[in-house]
């Protein structure tokens, strides 16, 4: 089974002296894709050391920012969104959990 991986992938792998077997993804199968590599993603950053945080939240920025761009969002307008929704309903920073 195959995984959706970064543009440069397949020449990283030719330089290592391997041919990768590639696929183009139509519109339905990269969105679906691109789900699948979320939860990869948060996994990878849910086990991640303090050291390795910030590169596996970079990866799930990657991901998301991949995300709205097929669902015909610009990046600007989804961070508009979401500091609307940070006025109106707040953050997170207080750590409230409720029970």
């Amino acid at each position: 089974m195959g995984k959706l991986v970064r543009n440069k992938i397949p020449d990283i792998i030719r330089q290592g002296g391997e041919e990768p077997v590639i696929t183009v993804l139509d519109g339905v199968d990269y969105r679906n894709a691109l789900l699948t590599k979320l939860f990869e993603e948060a996994t990878e950053l849910g086990e991640a050391s303090p050291s390795e945080v910030a590169e596996e939240i970079a990866d799930v920025y990657e991901v998301l920012r991949a995300l709205a761009t097929v669902h015909g969002h610009d990046w600007s307008a989804i961070e508009k969104v979401a500091a609307n929704k940070r006025e109106e309903r707040g953050g997170f920073h207080h750590r409230l959990y409720l029970a």
